[in-house]
């Protein structure tokens, strides 16, 4: 793949000092700790993105003229306009947590912050390159949102000295070209399952508010609506052409299901001390992800996981198994850890591909296509 052009990252810095808010220039300098962690490219880390921009230009929703207005209206209203600020006195150092606590809440921020400013640079950019004036307002609002949330979170990361250097991660984050297809399933279902993932930790947090570690967690409730129409936006690209939805595209959309469905539950698994602080135990915490993901899935995807099947949670349990045997081999190093770690990626293959092969839900699509956010 060429290397991203220079308009994209001159758009990715733009946004970058976008959402820093004033947090001051970034030069060239070895990025701090918290940066480094974001440039890491694994499976389970957010990455940055591009695409076929031309493809984008030509979609067409006249299908769904008036449920895509009724959706930019309310984008232009943004009634989370004054929502991502915080009290001048209210800080969130959690860098007095216990240690394990600490360093799990630190990644998950870390890792949320870089995958917000990742939707915040794809989108700035898709506005940028395209002239349909449909998709140039749908992607300008949802770069808005995006680059809000990414400077929202990195306000408390700076609290205890850890901000992500935006700036410098444009610059030093590897780039991964998608196909328009991938970016329309794969980001949908980013956006859904950060909706269910959000309100169910909210609803936790509003049942039990002895459990609240840290005041970023009042903010989810409409942070995750937020989330929830960005998943509508591209709810409402699917259905206005119907090609994406049928044929051999439906096995894509298994696949990007089984994937970030995979990918959650490894990594919720890596983060126990988290969970256990927030009273939730991480396997029924995911199921309950699972359950409201699929159950808006439906809006739009013919078909969805049997993800509450015995065989499914025994395949995801092997899943979490071997990227604890990958953890550790990179910890050994060497050529052995090497060899290791290739045995340990065709392990993994073999079982997401059974995965792959179990028996799906399929269901006609109803003739609304717009959810409303009720979990």
């Amino acid at each position: 793949m060429n290397p991203p052009s220079q308009d994209t990252l001159d758009t990715a810095r733009s946004v970058a000092k976008a959402a820093e808010a004033g947090y001051g220039r970034t030069a060239d300098r070895v990025p701090n700790e918290a940066t480094a962690l974001a440039l890491q490219d694994t499976l389970l880390t957010p990455r940055f993105y591009t695409t076929d921009f031309a493809a984008i230009d030509r979609l067409n929703v006249e299908p769904i003229r008036e449920e895509w207005e009724k959706l930019m209206a309310e984008f232009e209203a943004d009634n989370n306009d004054e929502h991502f600020q915080r009290p001048p006195d209210m800080r969130g150092d959690c860098s007095k947590l216990p240690e394990g606590l600490y360093q799990e809440f630190r990644e998950f921020l870390i890792s949320s912050c870089t995958s917000e400013f990742s939707g915040c640079v794809l989108y700035a950019e898709i506005k940028k390159r395209v002239k349909n004036p449909d998709m140039k307002r749908l992607f300008g609002y949802m770069a808005r949102d995006e680059s809000r949330h990414a400077g929202f979170i990195n306000q408390w990361l700076k609290d205890f000295g850890i901000g992500v250097d935006l700036g410098f991660l444009t610059k030093a984050k590897k780039v991964t070209y998608f196909k328009p297809k991938y970016i329309y399933y794969a980001t949908y279902l980013s956006e859904k399952i950060g909706y269910a993932r959000y309100i169910a930790i909210y609803r936790q947090i509003e049942k039990h508010p002895e459990l609240r570690f840290h005041p970023i967690f009042l903010w989810f409730e409409k942070w995750c609506n937020d989330e929830f129409r960005h998943g509508e936006a591209f709810a409402l690209i699917m259905r206005a052409n119907p090609d994406l939805l049928r044929g051999l595209n439906l096995y894509w959309i298994r696949f990007f299901q089984l994937a970030v469905f995979a990918t959650m539950f490894v990594r919720d698994h890596s983060r126990p001390e988290m969970h256990k602080a927030l009273g939730l135990n991480p396997a029924d915490y995911d199921q309950r992800v699972f359950h409201i993901t699929s159950e808006i899935c439906k809006q739009v995807f013919p078909v969805t996981l049997r993800y509450d099947t015995p065989e499914f949670l025994k395949g995801l349990q092997a899943l979490r198994v071997i990227q604890e045997s990958v953890d550790r081999a990179k910890e050994a190093g060497g050529i052995g850890s090497l060899l290791r770690r290739g045995g340990l990626a065709l392990q993994a293959a073999w079982v997401f591909g059974r995965l792959y092969l179990q028996p799906v839900h399929r269901q006609p699509l109803p003739e609304q296509a717009r959810l409303a956010p009720s979990w």
